[in-house]
């Protein structure tokens, strides 16, 4: 399957291309010996904004396939909410 949310798609193409300049980022700081805190606190974020980014694929992505499956919409969104419940606990 394939992101058919062309908004979708954009955003998380903008999301990784921000993360990309994140990681630059960090191996600036490593080559100019900066603070270790300073490049905890950057890779941190970093993974903060991948989480973001698979969410924002997952949800899409979950919604895409439930859609496929042509059940009952009630019961596809139940699903989707519990799914998006289960990837709020994942590290």
């Amino acid at each position: 399957m394939k992101i058919e949310n062309r908004e979708t798609k954009q955003q998380l193409i903008k999301r990784l291309r921000r993360i990309e300049g994140q990681v630059r980022g960090v191996q600036a700081m490593l080559d100019e010996e900066r603070d270790c805190r300073e490049i905890m606190q950057q890779l941190s974020a970093v993974s903060s904004a991948i989480k973001s980014t698979s969410r924002i694929f997952f949800r899409d992505y979950a919604s895409l396939c439930l859609t496929d499956l042509g059940e009952d919409l009630d019961a596809n969104q139940d699903l989707l909410a519990e799914m998006m419940a289960l990837l709020d606990k994942t590290p």
